[in-house]
């Protein structure tokens, strides 16, 4: 018989317990590394739009909820100023804007076209449906849409910038380049900002890559902008494209030839990035 107190016994069987319970907790605490988190949906989370303002006061503020990436919020105030103002373009248009944020391209679409519905000469609405049909992969449909809001507004460099990005998409490179040195004529700093309806090219490869890198360096040295020129022929260099020796014949690189960086990126030849 047993000269241990019956009282030891409990604890000691609560301690082994526990011991087991802690050494399981942190396997599974481990495993959890492992594993991807959803991204809680989107919420409300401000008031909701006062039943008294004005529909520029709900469009403002819609604005501004939109540009801090409350879409839900900025869909109600939109939405709370359209019922104020009817049949405005411009509102459909930054719902659509909104809509196309959050990926919803199906409800996007139809924004912007109840917008062109309302005004068929509304050049951002049309440029914008292409952007739907752009992120859809509809890369032709998306081009006649980039040129229907060019005839209507020849004067946006974010237009010329999607047309080409588009036609890149294409592999039509040639009108690519031309539709981007438009937009490189209208605004220089196209290919560094986000436009509310802008896009990137969608390169599928590395050397389709390259080869946007090396195009956009090309028309920036085409137009004397040395310092973006020689960032994007980094960037080619990086990507490992296939020409880039081209650039010592290319005669839009005849002036940046004479740089004494030009020299010494091609004497420090980055490392092509693996694929």
């Amino acid at each position: 018989m047993s000269s241990c107190p019956r009282f030891l016994l409990v604890p000691v069987s609560f301690l082994i317990l526990c011991v087991f319970a802690l050494s399981s907790a942190s396997r599974a605490q481990a495993s959890h590394s492992e594993q991807v988190q959803i991204k809680p949906p989107l919420l409300r989370s401000i008031d909701p739009p006062a039943p008294d303002a004005t529909a520029n006061d709900l469009e403002n503020r819609a604005d501004q909820l939109r540009s801090g990436k409350l879409y839900l919020d900025a869909l109600d105030y939109y939405r709370a100023a359209m019922a104020k103002r009817p049949n405005s373009a411009s509102l459909l248009n930054k719902i659509g804007i909104t809509e196309l944020m959050m990926q919803r391209y199906r409800e996007a679409r139809k924004s912007f076209d109840q917008s062109i519905k309302v005004d068929r000469k509304f050049a951002d609405a049309y440029n914008n449906r292409g952007v739907v049909l752009y992120e859809e992969k509809k890369y032709g449909s998306a081009v006649k849409e980039y040129r229907r809001a060019i005839a209507l507004d020849s004067a946006s460099a974010s237009f010329f910038s999607n047309l080409g990005a588009a036609l890149f998409a294409k592999r039509e490179f040639e009108p690519a380049v031309v539709a981007y040195q438009r937009a490189v004529e209208l605004d220089p700093d196209v290919f560094e900002r986000t436009s509310r309806g802008g896009v990137q090219a969608q390169l599928p490869s590395p050397g389709d890559r390259a080869h946007y890198d090396y195009t956009v360096a090309k028309l920036y040295a085409k137009m004397g902008y040395s310092d973006r020129s020689l960032e994007y022929l980094r960037k080619a260099l990086e990507e490992g494209y296939k020409d880039f020796n081209n650039v010592y014949k290319d005669a839009e690189f005849a002036g940046l030839r004479k740089d004494k960086r030009f020299t010494e990126l091609m004497a420090a030849k980055p490392a092509a990035l693996p694929e």
